[in-house]
């Protein structure tokens, strides 16, 4: 593979995981050819995506030297190396990630699975009391970030970085999971402030 040939994303366009990537990807100017997987389908479990990555997740990335990379906060600081969105020096760096770290622990695994379970697989009464579990420790997450937004204007500093990207991609869509933002003020407010931002890109239907 020769260096010249575009980054190449494998993703699902109804995943918030995905969605940071072509998010990221149109605020810098990043050209990349999409390739659609439907997780719904098994298609991260065969075994052509599994060679890309044995967790059978999206996104995966093939970098242009032909490398590949998962795990989408991993691939977002990759492509925003080097550019403010991604810190400026040591201790912004290490801020952005804890609070994309925070996103992947205690965010994601709640608000991006009850969306899972309540819009796609049509909120099965088997899975509602997990449904009301993790909807619980997502609030729990909401509370957070209302706290630090009440202090600054964006997540990790007080511009725009990927720690934004990382949390904007689930929240915006936290109505889908039954989340309720109209008690965050201050989270809707940034929602809003992310939408100013050049370069943004709505999260496909």
């Amino acid at each position: 593979m020769t260096q010249n040939r575009l980054l190449e994303i494998f993703g699902d366009s109804r995943s918030g995981n995905c969605y940071k990537l072509r998010l990221v990807c149109a605020q810098l100017g990043i050209d990349y050819l999409w390739h659609d997987i439907d997780v719904m389908s098994g298609d991260t479990r065969t075994e052509d995506f599994l060679a890309m990555n044995p967790n059978g997740k999206v996104p995966v990335v093939r970098l242009p030297d032909g490398r590949y990379l998962s795990e989408s906060n991993a691939i977002l600081y990759y492509l925003a190396d080097g550019t403010e969105l991604a810190g400026n020096d040591v201790f912004e760096r290490a801020n952005i990630l804890r609070w994309m770290f925070f996103e992947q622990y205690s965010h994601e695994p709640y608000l991006a699975v009850v969306r899972f379970i309540v819009r796609f697989l049509g909120d099965p009464p088997a899975r509602r009391a997990e449904v009301e579990a993790r909807r619980e420790q997502g609030y729990r997450a909401l509370d957070v970030m209302e706290k630090v937004l009440t202090e600054h204007p964006f997540i990790a500093e007080d511009r725009y970085t990927i720690a934004d990207i990382a949390l904007y991609a689930y929240t915006h869509v936290a109505a889908d999971g039954g989340f309720d933002l109209g008690r965050y003020p201050r989270i809707r407010s940034w929602l809003e402030r992310v939408k100013q931002q050049d370069g943004y890109l709505p999260m496909r239907a």
